[in-house]
């Protein structure tokens, strides 16, 4: 490689990697909890989940939303303890009879409008509102947006491309930078072992050993930035295609909502073997004016985020159309599980935070190397950029 490409690859490496490294360290520390977000809701009680009375039924992930009481049960007794709102959402748990029953003023309340109630389905015991305002919930707003809603996503997408730019041209300077050198070796022998050298290697080292799964977290997290407008295109898409021939009539009104328990049959019919996730209620931004969108989930704990919506004439029960959904979007499901190594259980949660904290100090060793020349003046630039572009002595 010529002297004049690997300074534009360095300058590119350098800048793109300064210029997110605050947020992207933000990002790790709040991911870091976020990973183990099920065992923390566990130590504090407010995993659900864990506090239904008796174990779950053996076939109960096989027929999530179709063992106990009936849906529409379930739906009169959330409605009718919160007076004057409308359903929004119904999900369901693949492990417990866990039934979580979304509410709102209207159709299209926003997120900071809706109150969430949760249920055992199968005694139907009510065991209260989930509180969207503990530390996992603005620990979560942090990562996803820095608490300013769309623009935020937006912002920390564009910090998320940044990340994977860094990325590629980080291993794009490797290649020339260690041909003659052993994988692992570390050069230099400074005080403390502290050399320029030493940490460039200990820097390029790290970052090559966790390449893969650094450039996986960059892209998952940089389309879990672009959501909102995903499920817009495709509401707007394919679910107008699929509900073409309702597109004269006027959104139904929730009275005229009819049976979730004939809609829900009509959609296993058609979609037999899924387990059901979540219902969207009609108005929302999951479904259409007039539809319930039924979502099916695969049954392998990878797949299980990719769904495939049925949608049900709310007031007849009748189904009207069931596709899988766009690669776009269900390449937006899946990045969800990757960016968290939530589909593997335990062990592979301790595996994402040992690489997190990698990550870590990837970051904080590439700010300490571009600090330090600022500090030995001119000479120590010179230096640091020969041990990157010279063959080692």
């Amino acid at each position: 490689m010529s002297p004049r490409r690997i300074r534009f690859w360095f300058v590119l490496h350098k800048w793109s990697g300064l210029v997110p490294t605050a947020f992207l360290l933000l990002l790790c520390l709040t991911g870091l909890p976020l990973i183990f977000h099920d065992e923390i809701d566990a130590a504090f009680g407010t995993d659900y989940d864990a506090t239904l009375a008796g174990p779950p039924s053996a076939d109960m992930a096989a027929n999530a939303g179709g063992v106990g009481l009936p849906l529409d049960t379930i739906m009169d007794r959330a409605l009718a303890s919160h007076p004057g709102q409308v359903p929004l959402f119904m999900a369901f748990s693949q492990d417990s009879p866990l039934t979580t029953v979304t509410l709102g003023p209207r159709p299209d309340a926003g997120a900071g409008e809706m109150t969430l109630l949760s249920y055992d389905r199968v005694t139907g015991r009510a065991l209260g509102a989930i509180d969207g305002d503990g530390v996992m919930d603005v620990i979560l707003g942090l990562h996803t947006d820095l608490l300013l809603g769309q623009w935020g996503m937006w912002f920390l997408g564009a910090m998320g491309v940044l990340f994977v730019v860094s990325l590629i041209s980080g291993a794009v300077l490797y290649a020339p930078f260690m041909r003659r050198l052993r994988f692992g070796a570390l050069r230099g022998s400074g005080p403390g072992g502290r050399s320029a050298k030493r940490q460039l290697d200990r820097h390029n080292l790290v970052g090559i050993a966790t390449l893969g799964w650094a450039l996986a977290i960059g892209v998952t997290g940089a389309i879990n930035a672009f959501a909102d407008p995903l499920t817009d295109s495709w509401r707007d898409g394919e679910v107008a295609a699929m509900t073409a021939a309702y597109a004269d009539e006027a959104p139904l009104a929730p009275a005229e909502y009819g049976s979730l328990d004939t809609a829900m049959a009509s959609a296993r019919a058609a979609l037999p073997g899924r387990s059901p996730q979540f219902i969207g209620f009609p108005g929302g931004g999951w479904s259409s004016g007039h539809h319930y969108a039924i979502f099916f989930q695969g049954d392998r704990p990878l797949t299980r985020s990719l769904l495939t919506p049925a949608l049900v004439d709310a007031r007849t029960g009748r189904l009207t159309d069931a596709r899988t959904m766009p690669a776009l979007n269900q390449a937006l499901m899946l990045s969800k599980p990757l960016h968290f190594g939530d589909y593997g259980g335990l062990p592979l949660k301790l595996v994402w935070a040992a690489l997190t904290l990698a990550l870590i100090w990837v970051l904080w060793s590439g700010l300490a190397l571009w600090l330090r020349p600022r500090r030995g003046g001119r000479e120590h630039r010179i230096r640091t950029w020969r041990a990157l572009t010279s063959a080692p002595a």
